[in-house]
């Protein structure tokens, strides 16, 4: 037994659906203490994953911990990670997401120990689904990105399906179907290549929900009980109530209640068995609103206040305004205005949350489309090709040669006549061209390129929302003291000699300078146009502007002379961006990524360049740089913020 392939055990045992006796022979397996660790804590593995990882998430998580803490004991690495990821994902299924992301983060950090490119490629899309399932769009796609990489560097098939489903959640929810369904097929076709087509259910349930988005019914219900089947062979409790609360909505949306109801009711109960309180908050919302419909008042409320309860614990802030909605509508038509006005007043509370919650998720969103769309770059350049080639061939065809002779007979006549009067225009164009280029020139001081030329074409400029921006303030340590001591020419001599700096280091590294404000300079990374080497490039750019003021301050204590040693902070995450004023225009962002870059700043250190966990978690792989983590430092309005200093490797 201790010759035979750890590897080929793992397969022979997920190849099938386990029975009773399987089940038993596993767990016989895991208490005989005569077999090695490793086939222990496997067969361990296994005795969850088959017996209790859909049905009892509860009892799964208890073995988990148990088989956690074997591997540790044993000091067998690989159980280890197996465990950590394992515990996560039962604990992000019950909705604990931050003890799963914890989880994750132990199992990562050890996966990168040992090496366990695939491990960490698994941990990495499971953190992904955290973030995705909170809607923080920003964060699931740098996990994503990072696991697709990996999966890619390792020609792991498998994980490359797994990441293409969630892009194709992603345009799902960006209400761009035909490229979800793009994606869906490009997994379906990967799991048909392995011959793993029961792993297409999943699809097929994404798929259905995609098609009732788009009000198709008829194809909804086909992809929907497609997914059914699968799931029920599988005995995948989660993907039966699924599909089930899926086939139900889809009835609810025709108006067959009676149907609706028993699809829904079947999926809640399915739900609630296996403690899927996010699923089984839905469901009761959709079950309670064909009570509503039908003036069944009591069982209304019942289920609605069941659904609050549910959506309060996992934090749903859109199922707890729906639900107390419900509970409003309910209770005044019962003629309860007591409670009708408590359940009114906590919904336009919740709403209020809600409006504060969008807001933030508006200015998180990733403008997805231009990180993961080149292929649209792509065919504009070839229809640009395309249409060049047609005007070409259209110059070439044959031009009546009498027509032109004629014409060119009349030009010649008519150039004589106007050439005095073309000199004149000449004139008066070179005399425009030079004031119009000086205007622009001093447009394009004040704007960005892209913002100077919407305004001058439309004559106004829309504000933008941008998910992936870096924010860099500068400020001088010492200034309010020095320019009691110094004259205002001086003052500003100095300050404007180390702006100038700034400036051009800006441009070297294709940061746009947002403004200055008395001896603060601010700078952003990753707008008008996104890029993706704008945080790297902002540091870059911060560490020269660091590495500029120190020479300075060096030189000129050489020289007797004066200057300022300098902080400097950044901070990425999402902005809006627009010009401020119709006269004196000015381009401002706006936004807690703005504010929270000023507080990095005001609690950095003179001479270094200080950095927010977002912005390190974005750069930490990134071998130009080293890191000293500073712990979590208080920020004023901010509370305790992780930083960082980095610097030049």
């Amino acid at each position: 037994m201790k010759n035979i392939s750890f590897l080929l055990i793992l397969f022979c045992l997920q190849s099938s659906v386990f029975s009773q006796t399987e089940l038993d022979s596993l767990y016989s397996t895991w208490e005989n203490e005569k077999i090695s660790d490793s086939i222990r804590a496997f067969a361990l593995t296994d005795y969850i994953y088959q017996g209790f990882f859909s049905s009892q998430p509860d009892s799964a998580l208890i073995l988990t911990h148990q088989l956690y803490q074997f591997t540790k004991e044993t000091k067998n690495e690989k159980g280890l990670l197996e465990a950590l990821t394992l515990r996560g994902y039962i604990q992000f299924r019950m909705g604990d997401y931050s003890k799963a992301l914890s989880s994750y983060e132990e199992g990562l950090e050890l996966a990168e120990k040992i090496d366990n490119k695939l491990g960490a490629a698994d941990i990495l899309v499971k953190m992904g689904y955290i973030y995705h399932d909170n809607e923080d769009v920003i964060n699931a796609l740098i996990y994503y990105q990072k696991s697709l990489k990996i999966y890619e560097e390792e020609n792991d098939l498998d994980g490359k399906g797994s990441i293409y489903n969630e892009f194709g959640s992603i345009y799902l929810s960006k209400g761009e179907y035909d490229k979800a369904l793009d994606y869906y097929k490009k997994s379906m076709a990967i799991n048909k290549e392995l011959n793993e087509e029961e792993s297409n259910s999943a699809m097929y349930i994404n798929i259905g929900g995609l098609y009732l988005t788009k009000k198709d019914f008829q194809q909804a219900l086909y992809y929907y009980e497609k997914g059914l089947v699968i799931e029920k062979k599988k005995e995948d409790k989660l993907g039966i109530a699924s599909a089930l609360s899926g086939i139900g909505t889809v009835y609810l949306e025709q108006g067959e209640t009676t149907k609706a109801l028993d699809f829904l009711q079947r999926s809640f109960d399915i739900s609630e068995s296996i403690n899927d309180i996010q699923g089984g908050a839905n469901t009761l919302l959709s079950i309670s609103d064909i009570y509503l419909d039908n003036k069944n008042y009591k069982k209304a409320i019942t289920y609605c206040k069941k659904s609050l309860s549910m959506a309060q614990k996992v934090g749903d802030l859109g199922s707890q305004e729906y639900a107390c909605e419900c509970l409003y509508d309910a209770y005044r038509a019962l003629g309860n205005t007591t409670e009708a006005l408590e359940y009114h007043e906590q919904m336009i509370f919740i709403g209020d949350s809600i409006k504060t919650e969008d807001l933030a998720i508006k200015l998180q969103q990733i403008e997805f489309s231009k990180k993961i769309m080149a292929d649209s770059l792509v065919q504009i350049e070839k229809d640009i090709k395309v249409q060049l080639q047609h005007k070409s061939e259209v110059q070439r065809k044959d031009k009546n040669r009498n027509l032109a002779i004629a014409v060119g007979t009349i030009c010649f006549l008519l150039a004589i006549g106007f050439f005095s009067r073309w000199q004149y225009v000449k004139k008066s164009k070179d005399v425009l061209k030079k004031e119009k280029d000086r205007s622009e020139s001093l447009l394009l001081n004040i704007l960005p390129a892209e913002i100077a030329e919407e305004l001058k074409e439309k004559g106004e400029a829309q504000a933008r929302d941008f998910d992936l921006v870096s924010i860099l303030f500068t400020d001088f340590k010492g200034f309010t003291e020095k320019s009691a001591e110094l004259t205002a020419v001086e003052l500003i001599g100095e300050i404007n000699h180390c702006f100038k700096a700034f400036d051009h280091i800006c441009e070297k590294y294709g940061i746009e300078k947002i403004k200055t404000i008395g001896d603060a300079f601010m700078a952003a990374g990753g707008l008008p146009v996104p890029s993706t080497d704008s945080v790297q490039n902002t540091v870059l750019a911060a560490l020269e502007m660091q590495s500029f003021m120190t020479q300075r301050f060096s030189d000129k204590k050489t020289t007797d002379g004066f200057t300022f040693e300098m902080r400097l902070g950044i901070h990425t995450g999402p902005v809006v961006a627009g010009i401020v004023g119709v006269k004196k225009f000015q381009y401002d962002l706006w936004g807690d990524t703005v504010n929270t870059a000023a507080r990095i700043e005001s609690s950095g250190a003179v001479g270094q360049v200080n950095i927010s966990q977002h912005t390190y978690e974005l750069l930490k792989d990134n071998t130009q740089f080293t890191f000293t983590h500073r712990g979590k430092i208080q920020a004023k309005g901010k509370g305790k913020i992780d930083m960082y200093f980095v610097t030049s490797t």
